[in-house]
């Protein structure tokens, strides 16, 4: 990296405004962004909270409806004397949305009160991710008032819905946004270390379809239940088969095929007398490289075959959701340039680690070919939980990161 850039990285790492980074991160906090559609919750309050401060701070903020209820945010600030065609942009991405807090009489600390408890500032989505989102705006704001003549254009990402289907993240592709990006920092908690590898992701619905019968008399029918058991014995042997084959990953572990849910029958009244028609089995399936999606779902339909012959019966497998895994070349001048900001702001070796879900990185890379670095504060164990928290030091650490890291990445050259 060009050593010249370094006196400036630095001054736009020390320019963070912690006390903003902060208030960001509770405003945020505060707001319930639950995906609740009966309910009628959505992301839209946080998403105009966001693009409101971002207006506020001379930006033009973009506000997009992916659904009803449902908008990204995309902001661009650019260098003076940019150029599109010579220059990089980097893109900072994040989510608005929040799962639900479960009841919130089990937490300690309120779920959307952003109660600050010395080092930590507790709340559903302090880690995932309104940290991460309030510590991108805080490296931009720094960058904006150091380095203004910086030959390079920083495009926020904020988009909805990573906690479902990913339909933000893929409406922002969709309508071209990401062919302007040439690298991007994806600001998922992940304790401040440096992920060039996340895990992938497939999710399947497998029906059983058997014929019904009483249950003094099973022989009369073709019971779902005992061949959705075969089924499930069967994928564990091929989970332990893909492990032994791959080992263990040194930064994602080891590749899982997990049953997540069962219904017997999948609608309607169950009774403890009847041997229903049909069985439901949910599988959350978590890939590492050298897995190729397609053949295990080859894998998974061979042995669904054997079952049905086993049992006599019908099983239908329908894979609604494949997200590959992903690795970013080491060599790749997004990753030089956090492993340069590293020791710069935290006087350290950059630190590794890896993804263990997916995010919405995972189609910026595999689907719009970005190169992306995964990096934010918050312990990558904590989103999901009662009393999730997020660390104000990584808070802080991480806008300073994110900010040398954008001076590195979009000072050091024109596009190639």
């Amino acid at each position: 990296m060009d050593g010249d850039l370094l006196p400036l990285a630095q001054r736009a790492a020390e320019a963070v405004d912690t006390e903003q980074v902060v208030k960001l991160t509770c405003d945020l906090v505060k707001i319930r962004s639950v995906y609740e559609p009966d309910k009628g919750g959505t992301e839209a309050e946080a998403a105009h909270h966001i693009a409101a401060l971002l207006g506020d701070l001379g930006l033009e903020p973009i506000v997009e409806e992916t659904a009803p209820g449902r908008p990204n945010v995309i902001c661009d600030w650019q260098g003076r004397g940019f150029d599109p065609a010579h220059h990089k942009t980097l893109m900072f991405e994040g989510h608005t949305d929040v799962v639900t807090e479960g009841d919130p009489q089990r937490w300690q600390y309120p779920p959307f009160a952003a109660t600050i408890e010395g080092d930590r500032l507790y709340g559903r989505g302090s880690a995932d991710m309104k940290g991460g989102i309030a510590a991108a705006i805080a490296a931009l704001c720094a960058i904006k008032e150091v380095a203004p003549d910086l030959p390079g254009r920083i495009r926020l990402g904020i988009v909805a819905d990573e906690e479902g289907m990913m339909t933000g993240i893929k409406h922002f592709i969709a309508q071209g946004w990401a062919e302007e990006v040439d690298g991007a920092i994806i600001c998922e908690p992940e304790e401040n270390e440096i992920c060039l590898w996340q895990k992938g992701a497939m999710r399947l619905n497998v029906d059983f379809h058997g014929v019904m019968a009483h249950g003094a008399m099973p022989y009369a029918g073709k019971n779902p239940i005992t061949a959705l058991a075969t089924f499930t014995g069967r994928i564990q042997e091929l989970e332990r088969a893909e492990q032994a084959r791959l080992g263990e990953h040194p930064y994602l572990g080891l590749p899982w095929i997990t049953p997540t849910i069962v219904k017997a029958p999948p609608s309607g009244e169950a009774q403890h007398n009847v041997m229903p028609e049909s069985a439901y089995l949910a599988l959350d399936i978590r890939t590492v490289p050298g897995q190729n999606h397609e053949t295990l779902l080859a894998a998974l339909r061979t042995v669904a075959d054997e079952v049905e012959r086993q049992h006599d019966l019908t099983i239908e497998l329908d894979c609604f959701e494949s997200r590959p895994w992903t690795e970013t070349s080491r060599d790749d001048i997004v990753v030089r340039a956090v492993e340069d900001a590293y020791p710069l702001v935290l006087g350290t070796p950059p630190r590794y680690g890896g993804v263990p879900g997916a995010t919405d990185g995972t189609f910026l890379f595999a689907s719009a070919g970005i190169p992306i670095v995964t990096i934010g504060p918050g312990d990558r164990t904590i989103p999901h939980q009662l009393d999730e928290f997020v660390r104000i030091s990584e808070l802080i650490e991480s806008a300073r990161l994110y900010a040398a890291s954008a001076v590195l990445y979009l000072g050091a050259g024109q596009k190639s």
